[in-house]
């Protein structure tokens, strides 16, 4: 195996001193202009790379940001990745990208690493719902923000979306547009997200003056479009089947509507559909999607600037903090009053 390049090699070569390849590198303006070409040469002749895990050692801190979320198939984690990708490299620092499969063991391995990597902090959107995962991980001292959920009792700061919110005003709308008979699509309620999405879709039901146990609850074993696609089935197999269908996110109503699609059923003219989420994907669906919009990418970089604050120069002022962003519904194709 052939050996590493090292920062000796590259004064040897330059006939110049160790301290003198460093300023070089790190303080060039320090460097005579002759000098500085003559080892930047050298550098790009032998294909030197410094050290991070040396430059970490000296510096005491590191440069790369760990981001954590639980499904990188998931257009809404990626944007969230993105997010935080594009303001750490703003900030001058590196990303590791790391995805949890949505397995509470696989986050505690994967937080085991960044703790033994000594990263500079960690962003994370939690799929342990107790939280245990990053109670242990808090005593290794290294600052972490969860993103897309908040949770009680955990200290640190956070970004996420008011879901209930967001459920409320899905099934606002399809009230407010006649329909009486609406079925909710979404993974299992030990998800904060989808519990809070449930209570604002029955909050909006009460203040209707409609019963809020009236919403059918249709569970999907995960949250992409092939379980969707499978919800759509078991909708088609109702009876009566729904007017409306509110899906947890938007991979969901996406599956719902190629099952629907694929049956004939029209919608919305037989069957109205909202997601949630608003990913690129939803405008672009055969039938454009009514969406309820979760700034993805505002809430990744929100997140990665409260960690870089945390870490920066001004940690000591640093003071924890949950925002909570706002949802947004955004009205097209999928959505239209019930038939007659």
């Amino acid at each position: 195996m052939a050996r590493m390049v090292g920062i000796k090699d590259v004064a040897r070569q330059a006939g110049v001193s160790v301290g003198t390849v460093s300023n070089v590198i790190n303080r060039p303006e320090a460097v005579a202009e002759e000098t500085r070409a003559r080892v930047l040469s050298v550098i790009e002749r032998l294909g030197y790379v410094r050290s991070e895990s040396a430059r970490q050692l000296r510096a005491g801190r590191s440069r790369i940001v760990a981001v954590l979320v639980p499904d990188m198939s998931n257009p809404f984690y990626v944007d969230v990745a993105a997010g935080a990708e594009r303001a750490a490299r703003a900030a001058g620092l590196g990303v590791m990208l790391c995805t949890s499969a949505g397995d509470p063991s696989e986050e505690a391995e994967y937080l085991s690493l960044f703790a033994e990597q000594r990263v500079r902090g960690v962003l994370v959107a939690p799929v342990d719902p107790e939280g245990g995962n990053l109670g242990v991980f808090g005593r290794h001292g290294i600052p972490f923000v969860t993103a897309d959920r908040t949770l009680p009792g955990t200290p640190g700061c956070s970004v996420s979306v008011d879901d209930v919110a967001g459920g409320a005003l899905a099934v606002r709308h399809l009230v407010d547009l006649g329909h009486r008979d609406i079925a909710y699509v979404g993974a299992p309620a030990h998800l904060a997200q989808c519990r809070d999405r449930i209570a604002g879709a029955r909050a909006a039901l009460a203040g209707a003056g409609l019963d809020p146990d009236s919403l059918r609850k249709v569970e999907a074993a995960r949250q992409d479009a092939a379980a969707g696609r499978d919800a759509g089935a078991r909708l088609l197999g109702a009876a009566p089947r729904p007017t409306a269908v509110f899906c947890a996110n938007d991979l969901l109503a996406l599956g719902v509507l190629q099952a629907l699609y694929g049956a004939g059923v029209g919608v919305p003219g037989e069957v109205a559909l909202v997601g949630c989420g608003d990913i690129d994907f939803a405008a672009a669906a055969a039938v454009p999607l009514t969406s309820v919009r979760r700034p993805a990418r505002r809430t990744g970089r929100l997140a990665a600037e409260l960690l870089i604050e945390e870490t920066g120069e001004g940690a000591a002022e640093h003071e924890h903090r949950r925002v909570v962003l706002r949802p947004e519904l955004v009205v097209r194709e999928s959505t239209g009053t019930p038939a007659d």
